[in-house]
C-alpha cells in the first residue's frame, strides 16, 4: 500500500515539474511569442537561389525579420488571365519587428501602407545578398541613392509592399554577360586581317623611303644652318640689344615719372567730382523744363525763318544792288575826283525841256 502511495507521489512530482518547466518557457518565452509581427512582400525578377523560408532579413546588418514564404505572383496575383499574360515574379514574405523599424504601438513607418509607400518614395528597396562562400543568402533592407526604377505591377498587394532592387551579383552577372555579348559581336578575324594589311602597308612605305637621300639633305641642311649662325656677328646683336634694354629702362623711368605726377594721381578724384556734377546736373528737375523751353524757341525761330523767307530774299537782292551802285560811285569818283564836286547836273532826257 506504501509502495502505490509512493508512485502517486512520484507521478504527482513529474507531472508537476513539467507544468513548471511549460510555465518557465511561457514566461522566457512570452515576449517573443506574443509579440506582434507585420508582414511585408516584395517581387524579384531575378533567381533567388540560396534564400530559404526562415532567412534573415537585415536593415544595415541588424536582424529585423525573418522570411515566411517564398512563391510566385501568379499563384496569389492574376488568376482571371490567361498564364502567358502573367507576370512570372518571384513573391517573398516576410515578417518583421515593427519596434526594430520605428514603430510603436504596432504602428509604425512600414506598418502602414501609406508609411511605407512614403519610404519607398525615398529609396528604401530590398536587395537579395549572399552570405558568404556557404551559398546561402539573405535579404538585406536599406536606402538606395538616387532611388531604382520598381518593377511594374497590375495589381494592389495584400501586404505592405516594398519594391526589390538587383542584387550585387546580378548586376555583376549581367555586366558580364553584356560584355561577353559585345566580345561574341565583334569581327575579332577581321580586325586582325587588317592590321595585318596595315603592317604590310605600313612595312612597304618605310621601305620604298629613300633613307639615303634623307640623310644627305639633313645633313646638307644642318651645314648651311651652322654655316648661317658661324657668319651671325653676335658681338653686334648683343650689343644692340643692351641698348634696346637701356632705351626700354629710361622709358620705364619716364612712365614712373609720369604715373607719380601729382596731376595724374588727381585725375580719377577729378573725373569723379566731373562724373557727380553731371549725375547731379541729370538729376536737377529744372533740366527737363530748361530743354522744354529750348525746344519751343526752337520752332519760334523755325516759324520766323520759314514765314519770312521770300522777304528776306528781297533784302539781300536789295542790298546786292545798293552795293552794285556804290561800288560804281566809287570808281567813279576814283577816275574823276572832280566830277563828284563840280560836276555838272544831269542832262534831260530827250523830248523833255527845263
Amino acid at each position: 500500500m506504501s509502495q502505490k502511495a509512493n508512485y502517486f507521489k512520484l507521478g504527482l512530482f513529474v507531472i508537476g515539474a513539467l507544468v513548471a518547466g511549460v510555465v518557465v518557457l511561457l514566461v522566457i518565452g512570452s515576449g517573443r511569442w506574443f509579440e506582434r509581427k507585420s508582414t511585408i512582400e516584395s517581387y524579384f525578377n531575378e533567381s533567388v537561389q540560396g534564400l530559404d523560408i526562415g532567412s534573415k532579413l537585415k536593415y544595415r546588418g541588424v536582424v529585423i525579420g525573418e522570411v515566411t514564404k517564398i512563391s510566385f505572383t501568379y499563384v496569389v496575383y492574376q488568376q482571371d488571365l490567361p498564364m502567358s499574360q502573367r507576370f512570372r515574379y518571384v513573391l517573398v514574405e516576410s515578417q518583421i519587428n515593427p519596434r526594430l523599424v520605428g514603430g510603436r504601438a504596432a504602428t509604425g513607418d512600414l506598418t502602414t501602407h501609406e508609411g511605407a509607400k512614403a519610404e519607398v518614395e525615398r529609396g528604401l528597396r530590398i536587395r537579395l545578398t549572399p552570405q558568404g562562400i556557404t551559398g546561402t543568402s539573405f535579404l538585406e533592407l536599406d536606402y538606395v541613392d538616387p532611388p531604382p526604377p520598381t518593377l511594374p505591377i497590375a495589381w494592389t498587394p495584400n501586404n505592405v509592399y516594398i519594391p526589390s532592387t538587383p542584387s550585387t551579383v546580378s548586376q555583376f552577372v549581367n555586366a558580364a554577360s553584356d560584355i561577353i555579348d559585345r566580345l561574341q559581336r565583334l569581327d575579332i578575324e577581321g580586325t586582325l586581317a587588317n592590321l595585318n594589311r596595315l603592317m604590310t602597308t605600313t612595312n612597304d612605305r618605310l621601305a620604298a623611303i629613300d633613307a639615303q637621300g634623307l640623310s644627305d639633305r639633313a645633313t646638307r641642311t644642318l651645314d648651311r644652318l651652322d654655316t648661317t649662325l658661324a657668319g651671325i656677328d653676335s658681338k653686334k646683336l648683343t650689343e644692340e640689344g643692351t641698348a634696346l634694354l637701356a632705351e626700354l629702362r629710361e622709358t620705364n623711368v619716364e612712365l614712373k615719372k609720369m604715373v607719380a605726377n601729382p596731376a595724374w594721381q588727381k585725375l580719377p578724384e577729378d573725373a569723379a567730382a566731373a562724373a557727380a556734377k553731371i549725375r547731379d546736373l541729370v538729376a536737377d528737375p529744372k533740366l527737363g523744363q530748361t530743354i522744354a523751353r529750348m525746344e519751343r524757341s526752337l520752332s519760334r525761330v523755325d516759324r520766323i525763318l520759314g514765314g519770312g523767307e521770300q522777304d528776306l530774299a528781297s533784302t539781300i537782292a536789295n542790298l546786292r544792288q545798293i552795293t552794285d551802285n556804290l561800288r560804281d560811285l566809287t570808281e567813279d569818283a576814283k577816275r574823276y575826283p572832280s566830277n563828284l564836286l563840280f560836276g555838272e547836273p544831269p542832262k534831260p532826257l530827250p523830248g523833255r525841256q527845263p
